[in-house]
């Protein structure tokens, strides 16, 4: 810094500020300075700044998985809207959610430095009584049922399965099978109990549920199960890739969607619509996930007042052509 107001001929006060943003300079002032730093290839010490403001303009992001659409999606969001903010994201990956793993994840995180963690959940933490994060962390969870210990920003995953299986009974079906996630995963668990819940409610049969693991390979194994049922003629998939398989194997078993099996899927993936036929599914709001997560562990690092909850971003259903009425018994 010195170097370089050796050469603009300014204080190094004033690099400091160029350097910053600041714009309390003179034009022409700054675009001598400027100059005099490209000359030189002057580069600002972020980590020694940090270290002086006591902030590292940096948040970290724990998660266990990037597989799963969610996941990756809400990562994307976050990041997006975190470098809108003037912040970047550290990713950190954790094999297996327990206590040591999740510490072991804020401790690299403590010694990468940065201002707040995101913690992306799958699995129920309050389930699971040894996890605990570490107290004082400005800490946002994301998809999981924390929210009397933390904040938490979630999809209304109830409301997008109650909407789904109310569209399918509306269309005249007497009753809905579902395709659920694999077991622990919080998502999964909140879309099956809303289904069950709506079927009950209704006074309505409630089929036994298959499982699936996300995949579409697991839902072609459950569709080749279903398509051997001949009272299915409905049925709501956790989400598109398990809805993608299930339409595979209705089609290898001339079981034709939607005249005879309606489905719908959860997630509305950009693919969704190119599906044969194009899938009926619950839209999930990821950029706005993202933001809002963002816009919670920074008004933690700012010390703004912040108390436990849960905010959750509603969802909606896209009617598309994979759903129809109920075929004459």
């Amino acid at each position: 810094m010195a170097d370089v107001a050796r050469l603009a001929g300014v204080s190094s006060q004033t690099v400091s500020r160029v350097s910053t943003g600041h714009p309390g300079v003179v034009g022409s002032t700054r675009e001598q300075v400027l100059a005099a730093m490209k000359q030189l290839g002057y580069r600002p010490n972020s980590a020694a700044r940090a270290l002086k403001r006591g902030e590292f303009r940096t948040i970290g992001v724990i998660l266990f998985t990037l597989a799963t659409t969610g996941n990756s999606r809400t990562v994307e969001a976050i990041a997006n809207h975190a470098a809108e903010e003037g912040y970047a994201i550290t990713l950190i990956p954790v094999a297996s959610p327990t206590q040591d793993g999740l510490l072991g994840a804020f401790t690299r995180l403590g010694e990468l430095a940065v201002d707040g963690v995101i913690v992306i959940m799958e699995v129920h933490l309050l389930d699971a009584v040894t996890v605990v994060l570490p107290p004082g962390a400005q800490v946002v969870v994301v998809d999981s049922d924390a929210g009397d210990r933390y904040t938490v920003v979630d999809t209304d995953q109830a409301d997008g399965a109650r909407q789904a299986v109310r569209h399918l009974l509306d269309l005249g079906h007497r009753t809905v099978w579902h395709l659920t996630g694999p077991a622990g995963s919080f998502a999964s668990q909140r879309r099956e109990d809303a289904w069950r819940a709506i079927l009950t409610e209704a006074g309505r049969p409630i089929p036994e549920v298959r499982h699936g693991d996300w995949s579409a390979e697991s839902g072609y194994r459950a569709g080749l199960e279903l398509a051997a049922e001949p009272g299915c003629t409905a049925v709501f998939a956790a989400n598109d890739q398990m809805a993608l398989g299930l339409l595979r194997a209705f089609h290898e078993r001339g079981r034709r969607v939607p005249h005879d099996v309606s489905v719908v899927g959860f997630d509305d993936i950009p693919d969704a619509g190119s599906f044969i036929p194009p899938l009926t599914t619950v839209h999930q709001d990821f950029a706005a996930v993202g933001r809002l997560c963002v816009r919670a562990v920074l008004r933690q690092i700012r010390h703004e007042i912040t108390e436990p909850g849960t905010t959750l971003v509603p969802t909606r259903l896209v009617v598309r052509a994979s759903t129809a009425p109920a075929p004459a018994a």
